[in-house]
């Protein structure tokens, strides 16, 4: 047992709770601005269940988990059409209703889809050619179009870097990489058109952005209140002043608060410093995350804990990109810190999959793992 605690990398699942703490202290200035919603005392239920999670799942042995990828990720599809005949919630079909939770399947679909795909990359030499990549891409359309239909923009584009990544990762040229990224940038026209108005409209929101002025009305009404709430906040914050800068409530206003601009508040609270201690501990994260991959020896695992570090990476600089105006608003949350069971749950149980990496990393000599490395 002692072995096992020394083989934890420490500074991972702590770094995500301290993540989680500050996503609480965003949740607690919300209920202070806008008054009480329940939803911080239901967070908490939510913290103890995803951090019991984590531990969990980082005494598992990870290396059974590869056998049964393929089904997990199979399941999730399923859901994820599943998903599309539910009744729909401020215009979108997200959530699968289970009695008092809603359960998102696109949160688990993205854990699933790194681990199959990770099952597919592991020993295939014909990534290093134009065919290699073509199933790869097959894996990653399949969640892409159902959560685009859903509509929910922001994480079905997630599953693209996730993809570059891993295949980077397992060995593929990056001038094959170039030339897909480069017909994917050709594919963009269809996906406006695949997009809804409302998305369509985001979009453009992000390049008629204006300071000072009337408030906007639009869909451009989101980010100039997220800009403004951190400009309330200052450089040093709201904590130590005794008064509001502006006592007009409409000033405040701060839609999606608690979900997708939760850092807005931790930057008005805790001025530069809050969100610079923010985004240093998702650098810890991913720093001693691409570590543990590094070290691991198992192929499938090594390209597990690089989709989870892309995964969590890349969503925590966009929601951040998307809170200054340097991204569309496109409704994706911060790890670990947004309300939300479904998603602290499923980062959790992804960290916890990185932990398990992290403290086995040998390698599993045995009749399935009896192929080439081909890396």
């Amino acid at each position: 047992m002692t072995d096992s605690f020394r083989r934890i990398p420490w500074l991972i699942p702590l770094s995500c709770m301290a993540l989680t703490v500050a996503g609480l202290f965003g949740l607690h200035r919300a209920d202070q601005l806008y008054g009480p919603s329940g939803q911080f005392e239901r967070q908490l239920v939510w913290v103890v269940l995803a951090w019991s999670a984590m531990f969990a799942v980082a005494w598992f042995p990870w290396r059974r988990l590869r056998h049964f990828s393929g089904l997990l990720f199979a399941v999730c599809q399923v859901l994820l059409v599943i998903v599309l005949f539910m009744p729909p919630v401020n215009g979108s079909r997200r959530w699968i209703p289970l009695g008092p939770v809603d359960f998102q399947p696109s949160e688990p679909a993205r854990l699933t889809f790194i681990m199959a795909l990770a099952s597919w990359l592991m020993y295939r030499d014909n990534l290093r050619t134009v065919r290699g990549l073509i199933v790869p891409f097959l894996l990653t359309l399949m969640p892409l179009l159902l959560i685009l239909r859903e509509p929910d923009l922001g994480t079905a584009l997630l599953f693209l870097p996730i993809l570059y990544c891993m295949l980077f990762a397992a060995g593929a040229r990056g001038r094959h990489l170039t030339a897909a990224a480069a017909a994917g940038i050709c594919l963009l026209p269809l996906l406006w058109q695949q997009m809804t108005a409302e998305q369509r409209s985001r979009v453009v929101a992000l390049f008629q952005q204006t300071d000072g002025g009337p408030t906007p009305t639009d869909d451009r009404f989101h980010l100039h209140q997220s800009k403004q709430i951190l400009a309330l906040g200052g450089l040093q914050g709201s904590l130590f002043r005794q008064e509001r800068e502006i006592d007009d409530p409409a000033a405040w206003r701060l839609p999606a608060a608690r979900t997708d601009f939760v850092l807005s508040l931790i930057g008005e609270r805790y001025g530069l410093a809050g969100i610079a201690t923010v985004l240093m501990l998702y650098l810890v994260l991913a720093g001693k995350g691409l570590q543990a991959a590094r070290a691991t020896r198992d192929p499938w695992g090594r390209l597990v804990a690089t989709g989870i570090v892309a995964m969590i990476g890349v969503q925590a600089l966009i929601n951040s990109a998307m809170t200054v105006g340097l991204m569309p608003i496109t409704g994706m949350t911060l790890p670990f810190c947004s309300y939300g069971g479904s998603s602290l749950l499923s980062f959790s149980v992804a960290v916890g999959l990185l932990i398990s990496i992290a403290r086995q990393p040998g390698y599993d000599v045995g009749p399935s793992l009896a192929g080439p490395a081909g890396h």
